[in-house]
């Protein structure tokens, strides 16, 4: 490869690597996949300097634009179709393209309107776009998940406390026209005798229930095959199973039907359950899956009792697969101390502040004291209070009520009743404004919060982890940060040590980061070469664990080869912390102490106080470190008792 080539060849994957970076910024900033990809399209539009960007995807012989920023018409389908089947970039007609994915399974195409982009660079913009739209995708199917989870869990716990059968059904159909958007909803089980099928709640007929033969109709037809069935308003073929002797009975019309078979724990068809006309349109496959969730559960419910110890046994597992992936890696001295001390404070109630520099781990550590609880299976809130204005702080904590303030369109809940027996993570608290810490300090002694635009106290059992990275003692002086919040939220300090001071625990950290990309990347894990090594114990880190995590996924994309050299290694300028930065006003001379100073002392710290190791670290005799300590006036008080103890 020529020395141009090359050089351009890490032009653009420098540039590849940045556009990464601000995808995966907008993708965690979006609300909709709809926003993401406009934000992202209008990125490609800057960079390639086109008039504009689209989204497609080839199906069967057709295109349909996903999105597009710019203009979009004119569109060269044949180029399309040659670059969707060779999986690579194409240009022509004054367009360049390349597939969103490889192997393209989802057949999407990224077309630009500009056939002057260098297709390598190009290819390389898709490839981001791609990884930032599938994170968007997997974030928002896990939080889907979750709500939903959290959802059913609710109304199971709600049914669990009914001990009659028709009450209970009645709330079973009313939770799902609620959480489905139907206008009706039944439940039909066989009678004693087995020889009719039985519906509740029927609005509007007397005692409440329906009857009607086993065979009739759509639930007739699910309960025989036990498979589910939809009627849609526009299909005629569907309209003349629905049984109309029930509609003029009740004087209503059917319009749609959704029926599953509702399944006990042994597999056996218990009965059916059934939706009646959908709010908006025909009832989807989505709508399918999420009845037959429901019926499953509301089959065990009305079979037996069992029904809660079941979702909380499914929760367990979520709950355990989340916290499988949580680990703190580390084998120095503050690591180990650091999780013995988790440990012990872990399966308490006691509120915890979690300190130390940005990227060291702090929400980490809020995860592992949540995973090692006894609330391990309720939920872990986390609020980041400088992402909060003060003027809605307030509600995003504690709630509000519906009118409460001009966009209050609804009751919503606050964090502290959300993480109600579970956990709630204040990370950055010291963003927080006065006002905001005075409120939530008569929280945390109450244990009540009242909602905005409410009067009502409603207790909460939420345990409290807090995280900042700024130094409250300080702000407690500049009269920034409240005294008494402070001390109500110190109970149990945890301090992280930065990366800096760890030792060898960056190489751990940088072999696991690597191999955890690496397996995402589809690639072998490259060794990293001992000039590596030593360079990476030489970064000061500035950015901790996080700028450590994100060069390693760098290393992982981006380059190619068995092992990871000295050369590989892309640190990003960071202004050094102020704790180590010598003031640019001084002499040589002072400049230079200082630094030895700072230099001896981080070592004998980092050696907790043995003064032969932390000599042997730095190559000198202990006797020569003692001469060179008395030399800068540098105290040998506490060196003098290691001495001792080193014998």
């Amino acid at each position: 490869m020529s020395q141009s080539a090359q050089s351009s060849r890490i032009t653009a994957g420098q540039s590849a690597a940045e556009l990464l970076v601000r995808l995966i910024d907008l993708s965690l900033e979006s609300s909709s996949e709809a926003d993401f990809l406009g934000s992202a399209l209008q990125c490609i539009n800057e960079k390639a300097k086109s008039s504009g960007t689209t989204l497609i995807e080839g199906a069967k012989g057709q295109w349909r634009v996903i999105a597009h920023s710019g203009a979009g018409d004119g569109l060269p389908t044949e180029m399309l179709a040659d670059a969707l089947d060779a999986e690579a970039c194409k240009q022509g007609e004054g367009w360049t393209a390349a597939p969103l994915y490889k192997p393209n399974r989802a057949s999407q195409l990224l077309a630009c309107n500009s056939d002057s982009i260098d297709t390598s660079e190009f290819d390389s913009w898709t490839a981001a776009v791609g990884l930032a739209l599938s994170s968007f995708k997997q974030r928002a199917q896990q939080s889907r998940r979750a709500q939903r989870l959290d959802a059913i869990l609710e109304m199971t716990a709600q049914w669990n406390k009914s001990r009659q059968t028709d009450q209970l059904l009645e709330q079973i159909a009313l939770a799902s026209t609620r959480l489905l958007g139907a206008e009706r909803a039944t439940i039909f089980l066989p009678d004693a005798a087995g020889s009719s099928l039985i519906g509740k709640p029927a609005l509007g007929v007397e005692a409440g229930e329906i009857r009607i033969p086993l065979n009739a109709g759509v639930v007739g037809q699910v309960m025989e095959s036990g498979q589910p069935a939809r009627v849609d308003y526009d299909v005629s073929d569907e309209q003349s199973q629905i049984h109309r002797e029930v509609d003029d009975q009740l004087g209503f019309q059917t319009k749609t039907i959704l029926c599953v078979p509702m399944v006990n724990g042994e597999g056996t068809t218990i009965g059916a359950f059934e939706l009646i006309n959908r709010n908006e349109g025909n009832f989807t496959d989505e709508d399918e899956t999420a009845l037959r969730e429901l019926a499953s559960h509301a089959a065990v419910a009305i079979d037996n009792t069992q029904h809660v110890e079941q979702l909380v046994t499914s929760k367990r597992t979520v709950s355990q697969q989340a916290a499988g992936q949580v680990e703190m890696i580390g084998e120095c001295a503050a690591i180990e101390q650091l999780k013995k001390s988790i440990e012990r404070v872990a399966n308490t109630d006691l509120v915890i502040l979690i300190t130390g520099e940005n990227g060291t781990g702090k929400e980490v550590v809020a995860q592992m004291i949540h995973y090692l609880s006894a609330r391990r299976d309720e939920v872990l809130v986390a609020v980041n209070c400088a992402a909060i204005s003060e003027t809605l702080l307030e509600s995003e904590l504690f709630g509000h009520e519906k009118g409460s303030f001009t966009d209050a369109h609804q009751t919503r809940e606050g964090k502290f009743e959300l993480a109600k027996d579970g956990t709630l993570f204040l990370d950055e608290i010291g963003d927080m404004s006065l006002d905001g810490q005075s409120k939530l300090l008569r929280v945390l002694e109450e244990r009540k919060v009242v909602r905005v635009g409410g009067s009502t106290p409603i207790p909460t059992d939420a345990r409290v982890l807090a995280a900042t990275n700024q130094d409250l003692a300080q702000m407690i002086t500049d009269k920034k940060f409240r005294q008494d919040l402070y001390f109500r939220l110190n109970v149990v300090p945890i301090e992280l040590p930065p990366l800096r001071d760890r030792g060898d625990d960056v190489i751990l950290l940088s072999e696991h980061f690597l191999t955890q990309f690496c397996g995402k990347a589809r690639r072998s894990v490259p060794k990293i070469t001992a000039a590596a090594k030593k360079r990476l114990l030489g970064h000061a880190w500035p950015g901790n664990i996080r700028e450590l995590r994100n060069m390693m996924e760098r290393l992982a994309y981006l380059t190619d080869g068995e092992k990871i050299d000295a050369s590989d290694l892309d640190f990003v300028n960071s202004p050094a912390s102020a704790d180590s930065a010598i003031p640019m006003d001084l002499p040589l001379t002072e400049a230079t102490r200082q630094f030895q100073v700072d230099y001896i002392a981080r070592h004998i710290e980092r050696s907790k106080g043995n003064m032969t190791d932390a000599a042997a670290k730095m190559g000198l005799h202990r006797s020569n470190l003692y001469r060179k300590m008395k030399q800068l006036g540098m105290s040998d008080g506490d060196g003098g008792g290691a001495e001792d103890s080193d014998g």
